[in-house]
């Protein structure tokens, strides 16, 4: 059997040094190696393309993320002030004389409009004005009396246990907590924002709708659907002072000119804040399909919301054979 000798190669100190001055192929290796072999062969420092460049948002001093979001905290500040001059005016569209009628509005305005809410409510604060009244009423007639706001059955539960848990446990007077709040029937913490907000003057959080929602991620304040995690950001990007009437104020705007389908950005006094996120451009549509059961349209545009119609069928030309 024949035996074969390895070669063994001994790197001299002057190999080496030819080694680190052989120049790269950009084609292979990219621009950067090549950078990097042409600053090795001048004798530069080169990069070894883990450290931070300057301004990057790992850096202390640098730009980058941390930049982005004292951006972010600019613009919310200044969408604030603006739409403060905007909508002074600008309050709570449901009708209450306490905080204890404003908690129940507003659980009855789930799926439903604060116009309806309010020809609903007179009825209900008259036969029933306080906690400890409504708690000892029967279902039936509370399901009567709040029929045309939709889901009445679910909202009398909420009405009744809410009414029950006010006396038993805070004597009929309505918590000044969130924690308090969202314990009770019926109370997330939307509703309890509104009632600390508008009922007690207490900026607590923002509440967040689907006007607020929808306007908060045109302004690019919010990428997120989740309405805790868009109160979250705003509470980051909005000063204080504005989280009672921010939301107020946003209804008014995407009422009057931010509407969900056809947003009128021509001539809108946020148009220099706002970077309509999600809102196509003149002429331009997104389309989207539309699924409806076990059916499937054939979309429509996301910037009307009107489904467009199929696409016209041609009729196969006639065959020999075939009777006209």
């Amino acid at each position: 059997m024949k035996r074969t000798k390895r070669r063994t190669t001994r790197t001299t100190a002057a190999g080496r040094a030819a080694a680190t001055t052989v120049p790269v192929n950009p084609r292979r290796h990219g621009s950067r190696a090549a950078r990097s072999g042409a600053d090795a062969a001048a004798g530069r420092p080169v990069s070894r393309g883990r450290e931070p460049p300057p301004g990057d948002g790992r850096s202390p001093t640098g730009g980058g993320r941390p930049r982005r979001r004292a951006d972010l905290r600019a613009r919310g500040a200044a969408v604030a002030e603006q739409i403060a001059r905007l909508y002074p005016d600008a309050h709570c569209s449901l009708d209450f004389t306490s905080p204890f009628q404003l908690l129940l509005a507003t659980i009855l305005s789930a799926q439903c409009t604060d116009k309806r809410v309010n020809i609903v409510t007179r009825e209900l604060f008259a036969r029933w004005p306080g906690p400890a009244e409504l708690a000892a009423a029967r279902t039936a007639e509370v399901e009567k009396v709040i029929r045309s706001t939709g889901f009445f059955r679910a909202k009398a539960r909420s009405l009744l246990g809410c009414c029950r848990a006010l006396v038993g446990r805070h004597g009929g007077e309505v918590p000044t907590t969130i924690e308090e709040l969202v314990r009770l029937p019926g109370v997330g913490r939307k509703t309890a924002n509104v009632v600390l907000g508008s009922g007690f003057g207490q900026a607590v959080g923002v509440v967040v709708d689907t006007h607020v929602g929808r306007i908060t991620r045109r302004l690019g304040l919010s990428r997120h659907a989740d309405p805790l995690k868009v109160e979250r950001d705003l509470m980051d990007l909005v000063p204080q002072p504005h989280w009672i009437a921010w939301s107020h104020r946003l209804i008014e705007h995407g009422r009057a000119v931010c509407v969900a389908r056809r947003p009128r950005c021509t001539g809108c006094p946020l148009a220099d804040l706002c970077p309509r996120v999600g809102v196509p451009g003149p002429g331009k549509a997104v389309m989207v399909r539309v699924v409806r059961g076990k059916k499937r349209g054939h979309g429509h545009s996301a910037a009307d919301g009107v489904q467009s119609a199929p696409p016209p069928v041609r009729p196969r030309p006639l065959l020999q054979g075939d009777r006209p």
